[in-house]
């Protein structure tokens, strides 16, 4: 597929047989710096994803608008980004990451984080009880693998148009001993990790469990992991310390608070005690962080949600990268989106769930005659008011986690290999599934935000395909509407289908308009302009800018995964999708207190429109 990157099968001793003589890293300082479009593509990208949702009277007032905005302050504002582009490889990068993840104040789980989980459940590894340790020891080793691929820069370059293209790999470096650290007015993101021909780095990880934090080291002298069987003991000796005693404080559930307000609560930790200050860092510093949980979940849904909504006394918000195993040895994870976007996790999540596969869940190894340091508990120093702020954090997290609805549509009647016999892009195929499905419900189209990679480019990481286009409405009404023939509904659709393809393309160029459209804002705020018309104009709400995409999707192309996030709108649905060969995966989420939204309806409508483009294509070949 265009947006997406072919996930590599392989171990450190293989990596001379993908990509030889290729370090992980090593193209980051040779890659194309972030383009920049003109203000007349941009434009008429963006008047283009304004039609479908305004009437012809509001688009020719856009129009002029826009015209206004071209001739007027954003040529003004262009000059001035394209002069920084000249000085910035990446004109865009630090930009992105202050406004969208580190300034924004509300609270980081739920609204911002994402989840992901290898479907090891699905085969070798069935819900079972009894089974948490071991298959989180295994789990967990098969993760220090990977860290020692990036370690050694062993892993394979991403590549792009068939192999010929590197991309930034720049965010694999954000998956282990990186944390988010909260601030007044803006977060940091501090990474302590290292490759081999850097330095060292830390080599522990931190486990929470049952409102308690402990510390243990996972990595030998030679830079290898301790084995299941090691790291499967240091876990029981802190499932056994907490059996039968009082739960912790949990003082993890502080990272669910507004940002703002965990930036005080954390100065006060470190005012009560500087052995606070040393904990903090020491879980800020981990590899990751390891939650063993209480919570059972026994299918897709319900993994999926406890890894959205889980135990808040038992995760570190802030933290790259959650690993999650629960009491019957099912397991998910939860990351923060700002270290990285959702690919990293489909690579690792598809890496350790194929080596379950190899090894049909079970390791068969030596354990050397060796001790293995003992688990330390990080005990914090509180006082009545980091209790209450605790016990405030919990509340309004749970608020948050309950509201939150999640539903995993298994749509097995055909996937990629159907789609692809009849010379439709699966991708394409999808994205207008799903508006179809909203425009059965509701009767009008969504503005909708699908992710495009710009990894070619230096520190690239995303751009917005608006990809309800007119071509996608006139598909939508097509189809609807019992008046149009079949052959003129499978023009539609061939006609949608291919405008998608051209779009996403040009997304990946970074030749969307969302991004750019950013930046000109951001330096009419910095210089103290008055916010230009374009960003007033009620078409710019309506088209899904400012945040306002009410149908909010990402592919993780056809690895077995699972993973979504929160819908971006709260009116809005929020879609992740797996395209296989033979059955399609949708992971949908909405929020209950919207009395617009209905999983249940969306996930029968779009069930039926695939049902639907189905019968319309079979019918064609007839």
């Amino acid at each position: 597929m265009r947006n997406e990157v072919s996930v590599p099968r392989m171990a450190s001793t293989e990596a001379e047989n993908v990509t030889p003589k290729e370090r992980t890293f090593q193209y980051q300082d040779s890659l194309p710096p972030l383009p920049l479009p003109t203000l007349r593509e941009t434009l008429d990208k963006y008047l283009y994803s304004v039609k479908p949702h305004v009437t012809e009277e509001e688009y020719k007032k856009t129009e002029a608008v826009v015209k206004e905005f071209e001739t007027g302050a954003g040529k003004e504002l262009h000059t001035k980004l394209a002069e920084r582009a000249k000085t910035h490889r990446n004109w865009l990068s630090e930009w992105w990451l202050n406004y969208v993840y580190l300034e924004p104040r509300y609270p980081t789980p739920v609204y911002v984080n994402f989840v992901g989980a290898a479907t090891t459940h699905t085969h070798y590894w069935p819900p079972q009880a009894g089974t948490q340790l071991y298959r989180a020891a295994l789990f967990t080793w098969h993760t220090l693998n990977f860290w020692k691929l990036m370690k050694y820069e062993e892993w394979p370059v991403h590549k792009a148009d068939g192999g010929k293209t590197p991309m930034t790999m720049e965010q694999y470096r954000h998956l282990f001993n990186t944390c988010k650290i909260p601030g007044e007015k803006r977060d940091k993101i501090v990474s302590h990790f290292k490759t081999v021909y850097e330095g060292e780095s830390p080599t522990h990880l931190c486990v929470l469990h049952a409102g308690r934090i402990f510390t243990m080291d996972v990595i030998d002298d030679n830079n290898v992991p301790y084995t299941p069987p090691e790291l499967q003991r240091q876990l029981t000796l802190i499932k056994e310390k907490c059996a039968g005693q009082p739960a912790g404080p949990g003082i993890g559930a502080l990272t669910a608070e507004e940002r703002t307000k965990w930036w005080k609560l954390r100065n006060r930790l470190i005012e009560l005690d500087i052995k606070n200050k040393k904990h903090l860092e020491t879980i800020e510093k981990s590899l990751i962080c390891l939650s063993l949980d209480d919570a059972s979940p026994t299918d897709d849904t319900e993994i999926i949600t406890q890894g959205l909504c889980g135990d808040c006394s038992n995760r570190w918000f802030d933290k790259s990268y959650n690993s999650l195993s629960f009491s019957n040895g099912t397991g998910s994870a939860n990351c923060d989106h700002a270290a990285y976007d959702g690919i990293i996790l489909v690579v690792l999540s598809y890496y350790v769930d194929t080596k379950i596969l190899e090894t049909k869940g079970i390791w068969k190894g030596t354990v050397p005659d060796r001790k293995v340091p003992e688990p330390e508990e990080l005990v914090f120093t509180i006082d009545e008011g980091i209790t209450q702020a605790i016990h405030d954090a919990a509340l309004q997290y749970q608020e948050m986690a309950d509201d939150l609805d999640v539903h995993c549509l298994n749509f097995k009647s055909f996937g990629k290999t159907f789609t692809r016999s009849h010379n439709l892009h699966p991708d394409g195929l999808v994205q207008l599934s799903v508006q179809l499905a909203y425009y059965r419900i509701y009767g009008k189209p969504a503005p909708t935000y699908e992710t495009a990679s710009t990894r070619k480019y230096y520190m690239g990481r995303t751009e917005t395909c608006r990809t309800c286009t007119p071509e996608a409405v006139a598909f939508c009404e097509a189809m609807l509407d019992r008046r149009v023939t079949s052959s003129q509904r499978l023009q539609a659709l061939r006609t949608a289908n291919k405008m998608f393809v051209w779009l996403m393309d040009e997304c990946q160029l970074n030749k969307g308009c969302d991004r750019h459209l950013l930046g000109l804002q951001i330096l009419a705020d910095q210089a103290g302009m008055p916010r230009p018309g374009i960003f007033t104009d009620p078409s710019w709400t309506k088209s899904g800018g400012g945040g306002n995409f009410v149908l909010s999707s990402s592919t993780a192309g056809s690895v077995p995964i699972l993973g979504c996030c929160a819908p971006m709108h709260l009116d809005g649905y929020g879609s992740f999708y797996i395209i296989h060969s033979d059955k399609i995966r949708i992971f949908l989420t909405a929020w209950k207190s919207s009395k617009a939204t209905s999983l249940e309806k969306m996930a029968g409508s779009i069930e039926q429109s695939l049902l639907d483009i189905q019968q319309l294509l079979a019918s064609s070949k007839m």
